[in-house]
Formats: C-alpha cells, sequence, structure tokens
C-alpha cells in the first residue's frame, strides 16, 4: 500500500483556495457530522480545548471515511524539547498536516520543521524518532519512512507582534507551506484583545496576508464572521476556516430558545 499523498498539502501548493472548519467537542458523532457538510478541511484543535490523542485518533479515523475534507491538526506547542515530542506524537497518530501556534521567528520555524521530519537527505536537518504505528498503518505502508518527509505538511502560526515582523523570514523557511493568521491572540498582542474586527486589526490582518501569498507562501485564517471571512479570501487567503463547532452550537441553540420564549 501506498503512503496516502496529502491533497491538503498540495491544494497549498496549487494555490487553490480550500474553505475548513474548526473542531472543539473531542466527539466523533461532531465530527462526522461536519465532515459530511462538504468543507475542504476540518482542524482538530489540540491547543485550547479538551481534546487528548486518543480522541484526535478517534477523529482522523473519523474524518478519513469523507475523502474529500482533510483533516488538519493543531498541537498545543510545536518548539523546544515538549513541542518536539507532542510534534513526535500527532505525527505518529497518523495526522498528515500540523498547525503550530506561536511561533514569532524563523528559528522556531526551523524547529517546528525538523521536529517533523525524519533524518534524511532531503537537508531540512529532520530530527522526528523513528517508529512504527498507525501512520504507516503498522507496516501496511511499506515505504512510510522512505515517503513521510513529502507527504507532512506544517503550518505555523504568527499570532503576536513579533512574528508581524519576521513575517518574510517566516515564509522562506523551507518546509513551512502555510502561515496561518491567528486573529484572536494576534488583536490581544496588538493592544485590541477580542477585537479582531477593529480597523487597526483588518488593517494588519490584510497586511500580513498579503506579505505571506507575495513570499510564495499559503496564508490562512480564521473568523467565525463570514462578511470577513469572503473578505480575507478577497484579500488572498489561500485556507479559511468559516466556523466553529461550538460556535455554531451556541448561536442556533440560543436563536431557536430565544424565538420560542418571546412565544410563552
Amino acid at each position: 500500500m501506498e503512503t496516502p499523498h496529502n491533497s491538503f498539502k498540495q491544494a497549498l501548493l496549487d494555490k487553490r483556495q480550500q474553505i475548513g472548519f474548526w473542531l472543539n467537542v473531542p466527539n466523533t458523532t461532531t465530527a462526522e457530522i461536519c465532515a459530511g457538510a462538504g468543507f475542504d478541511w476540518l482542524l482538530i484543535d489540540g491547543e485550547h480545548t479538551t481534546h487528548s490523542l486518543q480522541t484526535i485518533l478517534h477523529q482522523l479515523q473519523t474524518i478519513a471515511a469523507y475523502p474529500g475534507t482533510q483533516a488538519v491538526v493543531r498541537v498545543p506547542m510545536g518548539h523546544g524539547h515538549v513541542g518536539e515530542m507532542l510534534i513526535k506524537q500527532y505525527l505518529d497518530l497518523g495526522a498528515q498536516t500540523l498547525m503550530v501556534p506561536m511561533v514569532d521567528t524563523p528559528e522556531q520555524a526551523q524547529a517546528v520543521v525538523q521536529a517533523a521530519r525524519y533524518p534524511g537527505a532531503d537537508g531540512l536537518g529532520g530530527i522526528r524518532g523513528v517508529a512504527g504505528g498507525r501512520a504507516a498503518r503498522w507496516g501496511r505502508h511499506p515505504r512510510y519512512l522512505h515517503e513521510a518527509n513529502d507527504r507532512v505538511s506544517i503550518i505555523v502560526q504568527a499570532e503576536t507582534r513579533t512574528s508581524l515582523d519576521n513575517l518574510e523570514a517566516i515564509a522562506a523557511v523551507d518546509g513551512v507551506d502555510g502561515i496561518f493568521i491567528g486573529p484572536a491572540d494576534l488583536s490581544a498582542s496588538m493592544g485590541h484583545r477580542g477585537n479582531p474586527g477593529h480597523p487597526d486589526m483588518q488593517a494588519a490582518i490584510g497586511d500580513a496576508i498579503r506579505r505571506v501569498v507575495r513570499a510564495g507562501k499559503a496564508a490562512g485564517i480564521l473568523t467565525p464572521d463570514e462578511t470577513m471571512a469572503r473578505r480575507y479570501l478577497e484579500w488572498g487567503a489561500t485556507f479559511v476556516a468559516v466556523g466553529i463547532d461550538t460556535v455554531s452550537l451556541v448561536r442556533e441553540t440560543s436563536r431557536l430558545a430565544a424565538a420560542f420564549a418571546a412565544s410563552k
């Protein structure tokens, strides 16, 4: 069996826009409902949720039944010894695309790339530990160790003023496939906590998207606001998450409750 190709990575390289959705709820039923909706990608969030390695594995298995939708997994952190360990574990689960938060410098981006690559002749200085397991389907993908470096995709997050200052240098790191603008943390870093829609923030986000694209890498972002999502796509963002499972559930249950409360 051939190691599966990473169609999400290929779409970014081809500069095809990809619409995604965020999974906060560590539940396979929720993941299956969202996977069947027709999004290009689903983000399993291991940073700000109660996800564990086991629930991430279960959601990867669930999403795999819907080949038109690709899984992206966000690790809690990606540099330093703990980050290296987490990247190794998430890849060993079978994740092909990782999103790594709080990458402020090209050195940190380089460390992330190295943690996600096996040692070899590709010049990226990989340090990923070698083991069998689900990623290689327990040996049923016999070429996995030789093909994984080409299949893995790394997305780093720019979420601070410092990261914006270093944006071109981060984009220049070989092995970084995209830069995802983190609007919540970036807004806090720039003095507009909780308000990514502030004009100053929109100007900064627009500038960041354009700079990433000019640097030749894919730019991504998340917003549950449809108007903002369309604006980011118009600005050139390649992969945009347009909703979050918890936000969608809150909105719809609150709307229904309010609609019927008024008739009591």
